[in-house]
């Protein structure tokens, strides 16, 4: 695999940084803080504690079955390349059912899910995914889940925005993130309020971005989503976790509404 070196121009090398505070910066507006008091508490698992039935979340999928979620190709779930077993949600290698989405559309919201990958996995979780907008998958904003150390988009796209926790093909997560592992469940976490969004791993805020500013569409228009309009930008939308070949599992897949 050949690494490409791109140098940014001087305007979007601007509206990156504008978007993705340096690395390791700990201030109440930066991209890499500490959990706070909303990341859901270890508790049983696929099981909502009374504290968070308090605080209004609510299983975004029940741990037993399909309930809430449908085949992005069809008002149906898969038949074929996903499984339920044991309490976890799997995408099965090469197992072709494609992408599955909510049932719902959401807006301002915070999603809790943990994750675990195989070795060389890529797979992700996108959010205010329209439908019907690109025929082959479902187009939204990703958080992306990636073995970074084996999985070559690793080395693809710009300044590591396709590597794990990154804004996939936007906004890179930071060098200093929390290193993953694989064959070990991490929590990806997003709160997105209006146009405000932030991406979490295992506690650690990675990305934060305004989704309606400047900043946000020089990096559209300097990205593979630069043929959509307004990307991004969408009042409401899905949740989607991708297919992408590879096994990835899920479980405690949470939401509560941020009004």
């Amino acid at each position: 695999m050949i690494t490409l070196h791109i140098t940014l121009s001087a305007g979007l090398a601007l509206a990156l940084s504008a978007l993705c505070p340096l690395s390791g910066q700990t201030s109440s507006g930066g991209a890499h803080n500490h959990a706070n008091e909303t990341t859901p508490a270890p508790g049983p698992i696929n099981q909502l504690t009374a504290e968070e039935t308090a605080a209004g979340w609510q299983l975004l999928w029940n741990g037993t079955d399909s309930t809430g979620w449908r085949s992005i190709k069809g008002v149906d779930f898969p038949k074929k390349g996903w499984e339920i077993k044991d309490g976890v949600l799997s995408v099965l290698k090469h197992g072709g059912g494609g992408d599955i989405i909510t049932a719902k559309q959401y807006a301002n919201f915070e999603l809790s899910v943990d994750f675990k990958t195989t070795p060389g996995a890529n797979s992700g979780i996108k959010y205010f995914v329209q439908h019907g907008l690109d025929k082959h998958m479902g187009i939204g904003l990703e958080y992306q889940i990636l073995d970074d150390a084996r999985h070559p988009d690793a080395k693809l796209g710009k300044n590591g925005n396709r590597k794990l926790g990154s804004l996939y093909d936007l906004i890179p997560a930071p060098a200093d993130k929390p290193a993953p592992s694989v064959g070990v469940w991490h929590t990806a976490r997003l709160v997105v309020k209006g146009a405000h969004v932030e991406h979490w791993f295992d506690g650690v805020k990675v990305v934060e971005y305004d989704r309606h500013s400047e900043a946000f569409r020089a990096a559209v228009k300097a990205s593979k989503y630069k043929g959509y309009k307004h990307f991004g930008e969408w009042e409401t939308g899905h949740i989607l976790l991708q297919d992408h070949g590879d096994n990835v599992s899920f479980r405690n897949i949470k939401i509560r509404d941020l009004k």
